[in-house]
């Protein structure tokens, strides 16, 4: 089997890996290392968790270490995701490297962005928008970056980035190695590999499309009306983190209030937000400070919070790819987790187009009735191998409100 010890890494990041507790590769990692310390353009595609930052950072660091005068770009679809991989990869190249970094992220203030630049950083992680500006004012030059990471090409095209990664692409040597990740391997990926890539090996490790199959997920089919008091309920009786994804920033802020009057611990995060509160947001929840955070899709990819527990979707979300990586935040790295949908009349036509995306060729399970009598929802519980879903009994410990002030 294929261990770190193995891969020929360098003595320094061989240490930091241990002091990270790396001690056997994850599948996408076993996979896609040893290609691309070799020099291989990579094609992959993995789920949510699986350890792709390390399996692209792993020899996108080693390359550095072994060629002092090479340089990397990196680029991520959201702030989120770039700081926290330049978070990552800096603990890889430990306390001691000589190797300077860059975040060029929207939201974060100029100056310190420019200062970065004038050290000549040979790691520069970014969101294409800012990526440009930079390369349009000529604070950054590509001219020697021969190493380049595109993440979650799936998200950043949805995103409409798909020009400016032409742009950007425009300013780096055509001799360089690229590493491509996506969630989904569709026809616009492997239209933009062909276009970006030199015989690229293709890696998948799993289904693009099915989630986790440690995720355990259900479905309550509510009124819209009661839809908020069954949550409230489903809050009482679960413990642990909790992430609820809602459709809209107004929605996101309107919650986390609403729930915070009423005892419980939450907080919001959405793409209006400042980049210092977003900071300071995940930061508070990374460090539990409270127990549920509101979000809306801006932190569906890319927010890594090991100890998140439970997924609730207030909203189902438009796209049904954006379901698997919603539901991707909890049972991150092996560990186990909870999805919950709260699913009203209206939500029909998303569910069964999620049912399609997660189970392809699968007859989509019916949308159970409410019972007018009680008008209590009944309970769906459902797995990756499950051809129909079967009824679930309440049960569960009950979580106390905290009693407000």
């Amino acid at each position: 089997m294929t261990t770190f010890q193995t891969m020929g890494l360098p003595e320094s990041l061989m240490h930091t890996l241990q002091s990270m507790n790396f001690q056997t590769p994850t599948p996408i990692q076993q996979q896609t290392i040893p290609l691309a310390l070799s020099g291989q353009d990579i094609l992959g595609s993995a789920q949510t968790g699986t350890g792709k930052t390390a399996a692209f950072g792993i020899p996108l660091i080693a390359k550095l270490l072994k060629e002092p005068q090479s340089s990397a770009l990196i680029l991520t679809p959201t702030r989120e995701l770039a700081d926290q991989v330049l978070k990552q990869l800096r603990i890889m190249l430990g306390q001691k490297t000589k190797i300077q970094t860059a975040l060029l992220i929207g939201g974060d203030p100029m100056p310190k962005q420019l200062q970065q630049l004038k050290r000549n950083p040979q790691l520069v992680v970014g969101t294409p928008g800012r990526v440009n500006d930079h390369l349009n004012r000529r604070s950054l030059s590509l001219k020697t970056t021969n190493f380049l990471v595109l993440d979650e090409t799936d998200r950043m095209l949805d995103m409409g980035f798909s020009i400016q990664i032409d742009e950007i692409l425009k300013h780096m040597k055509s001799e360089r190695q690229t590493l491509l990740f996506s969630a989904t391997l569709a026809k616009k990926i492997s239209q933009i590999a062909e276009k970006y890539l030199k015989n690229p090996a293709r890696i998948s490790v799993s289904s693009a499309t099915a989630p986790a199959t440690n995720i355990k997920q259900e479905n309550i089919n509510v009124h819209e009306a009661e839809k908020y008091t069954k949550l409230c309920d489903e809050l009482d009786k679960r413990t642990g983190s909790i992430i609820i994804f809602v459709k809209t920033k107004y929605n996101a802020d309107k919650m986390a209030i609403k729930l915070s009057k009423q005892g419980y611990d939450s907080d919001a995060i959405h793409g209006d937000l400042r980049q210092n509160k977003r900071e300071r947001v995940l930061t508070n929840f990374r460090n539990k400070k409270y127990r549920i955070l509101v979000a809306t899709d801006v932190a569906a990819r890319g927010l890594d919070v090991p100890h998140i527990e439970h997924v609730i979707n207030y909203d189902l979300p438009q796209s049904p790819e954006d379901y698997v990586h919603r539901i991707g935040r909890t049972a991150r790295a092996g560990a186990t987790g909870e999805a919950l949908n709260l699913i009203s009349g209206a939500d029909k036509a998303k569910w069964y187009a999620i049912e399609h995306f997660i189970n392809p060729g699968s007859k989509p399970p019916k949308i159970l009735k409410m019972d007018s009598n009680t008008k209590k929802a009944p309970r769906k519980s459902f797995s990756k191998d499950d051809k129909k879903p079967f009824l679930k009994k309440k049960s569960g410990k009950p979580f106390a409100r905290k009693k407000s002030a």
